[in-house]
């Protein structure tokens, strides 16, 4: 489950694993998505998936973020070469842990829904904190917050894969590592958000939508 990653000459970072799960996430966005309005994606990476799902769903204006200027760069080069830049804005410069989040006026205004894929294993618990502390002040009732990626369950991994793959964060950070989704439930319960809807991926992955 590492991801390696090459650029070409125009800046664009390619993420394997992004062509392998893109389908599924997708597929599983359909469910819990609006057909219109404003979608937040936090912690973009290199931007593919942002600009395959900005082509998934046309109603909505799909916003990446990421606090890496080499990859909010990919994101705007992934932009442009998918010809989207009438429809997709440019990368916002949006650190999940620096609150408060700075959106802009109209973002805010017409937010329908938050995603977060493969991100709180890949950053401190207070990573996710501040997620889901964000999100429940600038998500309407009923607007999703969706996670994407490796969870423990009832304190054990549910492969040997992702046991592997916990092991090799934490050894490359401490305050890394593949989450407990019960820890993740109980943080989504305490900042308001009703018990998640779960979804089984390929590769052990989950797809969890959170609601208030």
């Amino acid at each position: 489950m590492t991801e390696g990653f090459s650029a070409d000459r125009d800046l664009r970072l390619e993420f394997p694993a992004t062509y392998r799960n893109r389908e599924p996430i997708a597929a599983a966005l359909a469910r819990w998505l609006p057909q219109s309005g404003h979608v937040l994606e936090v912690a973009s990476g290199s931007g593919e998936h942002a600009v395959f799902f900005q082509q998934c769903f046309p109603g909505l204006v799909w916003h990446s973020s990421d606090p890496d200027p080499d990859h909010r760069a990919s994101i705007a080069a992934w932009i442009a070469h998918e010809h989207l830049a009438a429809r997709m804005p440019p990368p916002l410069p949006l650190d999940v842990s620096a609150r408060p989040w700075s959106l802009g006026p109209s973002l805010q205004a017409d937010l329908a829904a938050i995603v977060a894929i493969n991100l709180i294993h890949i950053a401190p618990w207070a990573c996710c904190e501040a997620l889901f502390a964000e999100a429940a002040t600038r998500l309407p009732k009923e607007a999703p917050l969706v996670l994407y990626g490796p969870f423990r369950r009832n304190g054990c991994h549910i492969s040997d894969s992702n046991d592997a793959f916990d092991r090799s964060l934490r050894s490359r950070s401490p305050l890394w590592g593949v989450r407990d989704l019960e820890a993740v439930e109980a943080l989504a319960a305490h900042c308001g958000f009703r018990a998640g809807e779960v979804r089984s991926m390929p590769a052990n992955n989950l797809a969890i939508a959170y609601r208030r």
